[in-house]
Order: structure tokens, then C-alpha cells, then sequence
């Protein structure tokens, strides 16, 4: 028996991402990053974590490397700031390349943990005619406090690297001219606190039968209720107390089996 998809259940299921996408990150955190006025323009880049330069949002970068260097910058992040990095490589057509090539751009915390980007292309490849790739990375937003454990980004210095990560051995050293611009959208601190509107468990009530989501309304239970009068002294019986009798009273025939089998008559 063949099952037949129908074409509007596969674009519902093809945009459902889309749409968590729009939720989780906003629309401000997407766009181009663009240059502040009057930034100074940066033309150097580290080689390690230690020799990082450090850029600001809005700050282009434009520096000439060779192909094969590992290149860092740095940047702060603070509380609420979700940040975009854009970078742009160009190849000189006189720089004869004898294949593709992929490039990568990653980013790092304080505490040299890799960061996971939300949206962009972070290891394109370069065809061998191709002229220029370009690569993003959309970090998570910052959080004001987090769980050790859980990874998350925390206010302090990120890194970002770029490399290229494959290529023929025989492009090592061809130049590259390199782009770079971070921009950051506060997306502000306060998701980190908030109130429940209401309680993720409903509050308990042995005895009583609840007849809302508040509990409002509920009324005694009828075993409960006799002659006018509840019954405090009886103990609710429950299966535990079923258990534990029929417990107690195989413990006891098993003492009066193993003593049959111990005693001796004279």
C-alpha cells in the first residue's frame, strides 16, 4: 500500500523551522551588518587566541593574508547582545588557483569553548573561477547567567577565526584579500528573568477533586465525609498498605516454615 504526500503537508512541514527560526532569533539579528560612521578601519589580524586584534561592532576590517594563515580578532559581548559576523574573501586574478577551496569561520568564548552559530554559511567553498566567497556566523545571545555545565554564552571576549580548512597543497601562500564587519543587536537581558503565570504542576489536594486550573471549586471527597463529620483518625489507606500487610504476612509464614524445618522433636 502506497502512501501518498500531499504537497501542502510537506510545505507545512518544510516551514516549521522557518517559522521557530523567526521566533527563537529576531529579525534585527539577521540583517547585513553594517559599518558605524566614522570607524576607524582595522588592518590586522592575530595568528593565535594570545594575538588577536581587537575589532568592535561596526568596525570594518580589510587586511591582505596569505592563504593558509589563521587569522583572529576579538570582540566583547555583553548581556542581551546577539552578534553577526560577515566576512568577504576575494582572489586576485592573477593568482592562479589549481582547485577549490573551503574556508571556515568559527568562534570561541574566554574559555576557548567553540561557540555554535544560528544562521550563516561558515565553511563555503571557493570554486576554483570563483572570484570571491563569502562567510557569516550569527552566535547565540549572550546570556546574563547560565549553568556550568550548559555552554551557553556569558558576558566576556569572544574570538573569532578564520582558516581555510581544505584546499591543494600547491594554493598554500596565494594571496587573499580579506573582509570583515561584526555587528551586534541587543536583544536585551530580561528573557534570562521572568514569572510563570501559572504553575507548571497544580498544587495538590489529597482528598479533594479539582474542578479548575487554579484549584477553585474543589470539593471534599464523599469517602472522606460521614455522618457530618470527617474521620481524621483513619489512616488514607493506599497501596502501600496493601503491601506491606500482604509483605508481613509471608514474612511471618516464612518464620514459622523455617522453624518447622529447624525444630526436632525429643
Amino acid at each position: 500500500m502506497r502512501t501518498r504526500i500531499r504537497p501542502a503537508a510537506v510545505a507545512a512541514a518544510l516551514a516549521v523551522p522557518a517559522i521557530l527560526a523567526g521566533v527563537l532569533y529576531p529579525a534585527a539579528a539577521l540583517a547585513e551588518p553594517t559599518p558605524s560612521p566614522g570607524a576607524t578601519p582595522l588592518d590586522r589580524a592575530g595568528t593565535s587566541f594570545l594575538s588577536a586584534a581587537p575589532v568592535t561592532a561596526g568596525q570594518p576590517v580589510r587586511l591582505d593574508a596569505s592563504t593558509g594563515d589563521y587569522l583572529y580578532w576579538s570582540f566583547p559581548g555583553e548581556a542581551g547582545d546577539v552578534t553577526e559576523i560577515a566576512a568577504t574573501l576575494r582572489f586576485p586574478g592573477d593568482a592562479k588557483r589549481s582547485g577549490p577551496s573551503t574556508w571556515s569561520i568559527e568562534v570561541f568564548d574566554g574559555l576557548r569553548r567553540r561557540q555554535a552559530c544560528t544562521a550563516g554559511t561558515q565553511t563555503p567553498t571557493a570554486a576554483k573561477d570563483a572570484t570571491e566567497v563569502r562567510l557569516g556566523c550569527v552566535l547565540r545571545r549572550v546570556r546574563s547567567w547560565a549553568e556550568p555545565w550548559s555552554g551557553d554564552p556569558l558576558p566576556g571576549t569572544y574570538y573569532a577565526k578564520l582558516s581555510v580548512v581544505e584546499l591543494p597543497e600547491a594554493d598554500l601562500g596565494l594571496p587573499v584579500e580579506v573582509d570583515l564587519l561584526l555587528g551586534t543587536t541587543d536583544a536585551g537581558s530580561s528573557a534570562d528573568d521572568g514569572e510563570l503565570r501559572a504553575p507548571l504542576a497544580p498544587p495538590a489536594r489529597p482528598g479533594a477533586v479539582l474542578t479548575s486550573a487554579d484549584g477553585s471549586g474543589a470539593s471534599p471527597s464523599p469517602a472522606a465525609v460521614a455522618d457530618g463529620g470527617t474521620f481524621d483518625w483513619v489512616p488514607a489507606f493506599s497501596t502501600r498498605w496493601i503491601w506491606t500487610t500482604i509483605g508481613g504476612v509471608l514474612a511471618a509464614v516464612a518464620g514459622v516454615f523455617g522453624f518447622s524445618l529447624t525444630w526436632r522433636r525429643r
